[in-house]
């Protein structure tokens, strides 16, 4: 057998292989896109644990997250910082970051073909440490990168590298890292690596099924829109016609509390395979196609045409689209099973009963088609999305808003959110001009309360030009109101050699910040990115101490509008 066709067989029985199975085998098999890519197997690789043991995670690989996959794995760090983050391997320090969404960041190339990113950390090391702040202070900024050179930071397996913590967007003390196969730039599950050093033996649990019965082909329970159903539902649901499922479940692991994503679903009917899921690798490009896979937290088993997501796999010639042309019962199961190989089943039946299908009517200019350009022009908006962005067909529930005292129309492009993959370009005209400074205005998204969030955008000749990623309800508002400070504990800013500023803007949102004490700039960050607030730590090599100083703080808007407070303290 010639060595490629040896390694696509090998690829072949890999992929029929039970997961606990597969994941012992993930360390010694080459890595697969596709198809195989290697002839020979290589070496296990063995990763030292990033935190104190016992290993547990608050987080896994592949969860559903709102436009994105969690990519990577959440090791719980006791819920304190500072606990020692190790290198998993010998390799170098390749960036180093600091931002307002990761909180401090570092990147590490490992020398067996992967790279790690850990988030959320509370410090760096020595020298990378001072770089980072001498790095700060020269750019006035918080937010830094810092690209390093191959080997300018060499690292060894289990050497602390930083301090796990819970800067950026997080919501507790914890280490954030992803495994990125370095060759391809791939986010590969970090699990298998560490899978002999957890304790599982929780299969997933399943919480309910959603049936997508396809628009004028197919209905459910005799009506044409997606439906939730509880595991045993008390009376029997029928179906007619094209039906996509979808089910909602989650795995565990012993002895914490936390629920995770299902690393692979698998669908059949009457015996035979129709779809399946394996989430164990993805591209940073395929982090939205988790839009079209999912329903909420229900997974599809079916692939919706515009869908690109690789870790989706359709056993039939309908993209795992399921047809019930037969009046009989439909016998499905789905297996759902973790990384580690600990699988539930979980069985139903549906009735296939004979319904005639409605074809919904709609405009032809609100109706949205997946593989060409859309563009929708109305009174005061121009839309235009390009091809590429929907991942299914789109009849649009438009609607015209007039509110005389608004500055703009409000438009329904859709009553529910309908992601895109990408940027759409969205015009609206202004109705009155309130304001002479075109700055203050911005387009609003209308959520389902009439709260506005914005998007941002620019004045241009009457009309305010935005990007979107999602179909919803916009209209364009005014900001005029700057943000607001409030102090926090500051009779103790002497004493603890911290100060910390509440900022809060009403609506566009803060943009920019910067500090003066007596005159000269000091560094505040947005440590914790939930909370807002601005944090200073008094350094006694930059600040004189033994008297009374005064603080400055800008705060800027994404208006523009911008508020300056003085605060004295004596430190």
């Amino acid at each position: 057998m010639k060595s490629d066709s040896l390694s696509l067989y090998i690829y072949k029985v890999w992929r029929r292989l039970s997961p606990a199975l597969l994941y012992c085998t993930l360390s010694v098999l080459p890595t697969v896109r596709g198809h195989a890519q290697a002839d020979t197997l290589q070496a296990p690789i063995s990763f030292a644990s990033p935190v104190e043991r016992p290993l547990l995670l608050s987080g896994n690989f592949g969860e559903i997250r709102t436009d994105h996959f969690h990519g990577g794995l959440d090791f719980k760090t006791g819920g304190v910082s500072g606990k020692p983050i190790r290198a998993l391997a010998d390799g170098y320090l390749s960036r180093i970051r600091v931002t307002h969404g990761s909180g401090l960041v570092l990147d590490v190339v490992y020398d067996n073909g992967y790279t790690a990113i850990n988030r959320h950390l509370s410090a760096f090391m020595g020298d990378v440490a001072r770089r980072v702040e001498a790095l700060q202070y020269d750019q006035e900024n918080w937010e830094v990168t810092i690209e390093a050179r191959p080997g300018e930071y060499p690292v060894k397996a289990g050497e602390v590298i930083a301090l796990g913590g819970n800067t950026g967007y997080s919501f507790g003390p914890h280490l954030h890292m992803e495994l990125i196969e370095t060759a391809t730039g791939d986010y590969v599950d970090p699990l298998p690596f560490f899978a002999g050093r957890l304790d599982d033996t929780t299969p997933p649990r399943a919480e309910g099924l959603m049936l997508f019965p396809r628009r004028g082909r197919g209905t459910v329970n005799g009506k044409s829109v997606p439906q939730r159903f509880p595991l045993h539902p008390k009376e029997s649901v029928t179906a007619w016609g094209e039906i996509g499922f979808g089910i909602k479940a989650y795995d565990y692991m012993n002895g914490v509390h936390n629920r995770y994503g299902v690393h692979t679903v698998i669908l059949e009917v009457d015996g035979r395979e129709v779809c399946r899921s394996v989430v164990d690798r993805f591209s940073y490009d395929e982090h939205r196609y988790i839009n079209s896979w999912t329903e909420g937290q229900y997974m599809k088993s079916f692939i919706e045409p515009g869908n690109r997501l690789r870790l989706l796999h359709a056993a039939n010639d309908n993209r795992g689209v399921v047809t019930i042309d037969e009046e009989r019962p439909y016998r499905l199961c789905y297996t759902l099973s973790d990384a580690l190989g600990n699988t539930t089943r979980v069985a139903f039946t549906i009735h296939g009963k004979k319904t005639e299908t409605a074809v919904p009517e709609h405009r032809a200019k609100h109706f949205l088609h997946w593989d060409r350009p859309n563009t929708l022009q109305d009174l005061g908006l121009t839309l235009h999305i390009p091809r590429g962005l929907l991942y299914d067909d789109v009849p649009l529930d438009y609607a015209l808003t007039v509110d005389s005292a608004a500055v703009a129309y409000t438009y329904r492009l859709h009553t529910a959110r309908v992601p895109l993959h990408d940027y759409a370009e969205l015009s609206i005209g202004l109705r009155r001009h309130p304001l002479a400074d075109s700055t203050k205005y911005y387009v609003a998204r209308v959520d389902e309360r009439g709260r506005k969030h914005s998007v941002g955008g620019r004045y241009e000749g009457g009309f305010m030009k935005a990007r979107i990623r999602e179909l919803g309800t916009y209209t364009v508002a005014v900001d005029t109101l700057p943000p607001r400070l409030t102090p926090i504990g500051q009779n103790s800013w002497g004493r603890s050699g911290r100060i910390t500023v509440k900022a809060k803007d009403a609506e566009t949102g803060i943009t920019s910040y910067r500090g003066e004490i007596d005159g000269r700039f000091v560094l505040f960050g947005r440590l914790n990115a939930i909370d807002g607030r601005l944090v200073c730590r008094l350094d006694p090599q930059r600040l004189k101490r033994g008297g009374k100083h005064r603080l400055q703080l800008t705060v800027t808007d994404e208006c523009g509008n911008t508020t300056v407070k003085h605060y004295d303290f004596i430190w």
